[in-house]
């Protein structure tokens, strides 16, 4: 999917939001520097198109739900069905490793955003080795980003006590994982 297609998909689910739209925004516009360094890190992320977009909203659902991110999951689930992850995928999230809703490669992204989301986090050789077998460094260094980004996201979010804004209302919304 090209960047404007990633953009497309964030234009569709942003006005969807049908209340607490501005929690995040009142705080971080109290530090102007911390809004504008995160909003530089959305963009970044965003436009960034190495890697197939599904991929990274699989693993930021995923970090989402580990991280119990109620912001996270109402947004995250509704932007991961705007990039084609399917209702049955967000079901099948808790139990990933035994379902067959996940391809091999979904699976190694699964496990790798859980690597990274649970504290400590702990990313083994034998997992490193297979992200990079089976994508390049540069995708990799983005889907580690995104993940990585989603922890910090989930953990603001909580710290502030954003609330979720009603992206999912009506469509399955991913629950928070143990």
């Amino acid at each position: 999917m090209s960047v404007l297609g990633q953009m497309d998909s964030l234009r569709r689910v942003f006005p969807t939001a049908r209340r607490n739209r501005a929690d995040l925004l009142r705080w971080l516009r109290r530090r102007p520097q911390l809004l504008a360094a995160v909003g530089v890190y959305e963009f970044a992320l965003a436009t960034s198109a190495r890697l197939d977009p599904r991929l990274k909203a699989l693993g930021e659902i995923k970090a989402a739900a580990l991280t119990n991110c109620e912001y996270c999951l109402d947004i995250g689930s509704a932007f991961s069905r705007a990039l084609g992850v399917s209702d049955a995928q967000l079901r099948a999230l808790p139990k990933f490793r035994e379902s067959s809703e996940f391809d091999d490669t979904e699976k190694l992204v699964l496990e790798f955003a859980e690597a990274i989301t649970r504290t400590p986090a702990h990313i083994g050789e034998d997992l490193r080795r297979a992200l990079l077998a089976e994508f390049s460094e540069a995708q990799l260094t983005e889907l580690a980003a995104a993940i990585a980004w989603e922890n910090h996201r989930g953990r603001l979010n909580q710290a502030l006590g954003v609330r979720p804004s009603g992206f999912s209302d009506s469509d399955f919304c991913v629950v928070p994982e143990q």
